[in-house]
């Protein structure tokens, strides 16, 4: 498209779409008429080394009326979350960030979910915390008492242990559930003085019908309630209910934190990455602009009031879509002075501290890039480790690392099916299964930037002879051996020793011993169901302690069934007499 090519376009509100050569998405935007906005992308001077870099790869244009400059605005913001397009400033992968959802169901359950959909289901967040949500989950399931079970087949184990009502069973009405469910929107809410003024009145009817047995639970309740918000929680002199935004900018991102006032209380924190900032183009106002944007057009709710940092661009235009969106009245304060602008401070100190993390972590991938001599940063990393005993129930790890920290939902674990004791060819094994995937080419995206091996030269020649029969040889590798903690790479015959303190060995460190965690952990698993409901279960003078030692020496349960009496006799704490004992025991049950 050519300058003269504007001028087919409308002068109406909508959202514009750029794209390379490819048809990838460059860069999604909203305006108020679009020929005019367009237009002005066909300058000579423009107005950012960003928007030169694109437009030098911009090839073709999409676009998109809407009836209004609002509906343009819900447009542009749905589009980036869905396309994360590489020049818009963009929340990043928020798909990553966990949701607390309420379900549809006739009695709803209180799950975490990373998928939104349609379905009727209340929705909270995102929270960037999953242990501090999983902790909160907790403790209101056993404060309401919410069901669990996804098919209600029957009282569980729960229901014995007075965590829940047990609808399957009919020991609580529809009706009755139904208001635990609304105590717990209002709880997510944040609406917990709401919460307590109910439980308060309901505790005093049960107490004028004589129910003391209720009473007495629903004080616990309101006691449990206190008892959180006052322990946990930062109190203010005045009630209000807001959300306090503060950003930090570095070169390439800044990072962004939320604090949930509601009822006069901090009652959540969150920090959130905004990502596509380089080149000009990352001011305060527009970071906030487009967090606000992305981050409010998902299901979370809407404070009455957005306490931020800075003012921010379509100011106005924003607070109409809020309005709009929550359904009640919604402003946007920058205050100067007094409690909320000390409330900003807090946060903006807050979002300084998130931002050094992260540029502590970029000066540790980028220490790791220089000193392996590798093309790219390695902001996604797979690391791998085998774990066994004596080649039996031998199992594989991959973890991912990605900008620096674990991603687990992309872990990936292995049966692994090769005979051993060998862990050159059980490692040749899971490589080959995981990077048998990447030869399709529409995969390319999934290859990481640094694959790194739990071992030495003999496991990272393994591991390159994997590479070289899939064609794969341009993912950089390397083997981190655990002893001297010394890095080999290809071609080179000796290894790299990194000083102690540096960024990056720490880094490659943590990569390498998550992997072996990730291993040793699914390795203990299925050692553990060797050990439960075996045969050794029922030979007297068999605890299990001396199982689990039994399974350590022989590694198998075949193997033990196989040994004569001697060898039994072996192993640590068993006498001959229990060894005896032992044998006989496991050839009657082998007949």
């Amino acid at each position: 498209m050519t300058l003269n090519h504007t001028e087919n376009l409308p002068n109406k509100p909508g959202v514009y779409i750029f794209k390379d050569p490819a048809e990838k998405i460059l860069y999604v935007g909203k305006a108020k008429n679009l020929k005019k906005r367009v237009k002005s992308y066909f300058k000579d001077e423009l107005d950012s080394d960003k928007t030169r870099i694109m437009m030098k790869q911009f090839h073709s244009l999409e676009y998109i009326v809407t009836d209004t400059e609002k509906e343009a605005l819900i447009l542009e913001s749905n589009l980036i979350k869905k396309y994360l397009p590489r020049y818009n400033i963009r929340l990043k992968d928020d798909k990553r960030y966990p949701y607390v959802k309420i379900t549809s169901e006739d009695y709803p359950r209180v799950i975490i979910t990373r998928k939104i959909t349609e379905d009727n289901s209340y929705y909270y967040g995102p929270f960037t915390d999953v242990t501090a949500l999983r902790r909160m989950l907790r403790f209101i399931k056993a404060l309401f008492k919410i069901r669990d079970c996804k098919n209600m087949d029957g009282p569980c184990l729960n229901s014995q242990m007075e965590l829940c009502e047990a609808p399957c069973e009919g020991r609580i009405s529809k009706e009755e559930y139904n208001k635990l469910i609304n105590k717990t929107n209002l709880f997510f809410q944040g609406k917990y003085t709401e919460i307590m003024d109910i439980q308060k009145q309901n505790m005093e009817e049960a107490a004028l019908n004589h129910e003391y047995e209720r009473a007495a639970v629903l004080r616990d309740q309101i006691a449990s309630i206190k008892d959180m918000v006052e322990r946990q929680k930062i109190e203010f002199d005045r009630s209000l209910e807001q959300d306090v935004i503060a950003c930090s900018l570095e070169e390439e991102f800044a990072s962004v934190v939320l604090f949930r006032v509601r009822d006069g209380k901090i009652i959540g924190k969150e920090e959130f990455i905004m990502t596509g900032t380089e080149g000009g183009v990352g001011t305060p106002h527009s970071v906030l602009s487009a967090f606000l944007k992305q981050y409010y057009s998902g299901p979370q709710q809407v404070p009455s009031e957005l306490v931020l940092q800075y003012h921010v661009d379509e100011e106005d235009l924003i607070i109409e879509w809020l309005k709009e969106k929550s359904g009640n009245d919604v402003t946007i304060k920058v205050p100067d002075d007094g409690l909320e602008y000390r409330l900003v401070k807090m946060v903006a100190k807050n979002a300084d501290i998130a931002r050094n993390q992260q540029e502590q972590v970029k000066g540790a991938l980028l220490e790791v890039k220089d000193y392996l001599g590798i093309p790219k940063i390695p902001r996604y990393i797979e690391a791998f480790d085998i774990s066994n005993i004596s080649g039996k129930l031998a199992v594989g790890s991959m973890v991912v690392f990605e900008d620096g920290a674990p991603k687990k939902s992309n872990y990936r674990r292995y049966k692994i099916e090769t005979p051993g004791p060998d862990d050159y060819a059980m490692m040749r094994e899971v490589l080959a299964r995981r990077y048998g995937k990447l030869v399709d080419a529409d995969k390319d995206e999934a290859r990481p930037d640094l694959i790194v091996i739990d071992g030495g030269k003999g496991q990272l020649n393994t591991a390159l002879g994997v590479l070289k029969s899939l064609n794969l040889t341009s993912i950089p590798i390397i083997g981190l051996a655990k002893e001297f903690e010394h890095i080999f790479i290809p071609g080179f015959q000796t290894p790299i020793i990194l000083p102690g303190n540096s960024k990056a060995l720490h880094l490659l460190m943590r990569v390498r011993d998550e992997a072996h965690r990730f291993a040793v952990t699914y390795h203990k698993k299925l050692r553990s169901k060797e050990i439960e409901g075996s045969a050794l279960d029922n030979i007297p003078g068999v605890g299990s302690k001396r199982k689990l030692k039994l399974i350590r020496h022989f590694g198998s349960m075949e193997n033990i069934q196989k040994a004569s009496p001697e060898e039994i006799a072996e192993v640590d704490g068993i006498s001959q007499k229990l060894a005896q004992t032992i044998h006989r025991e496991l050839q009657n049950v082998s007949k």
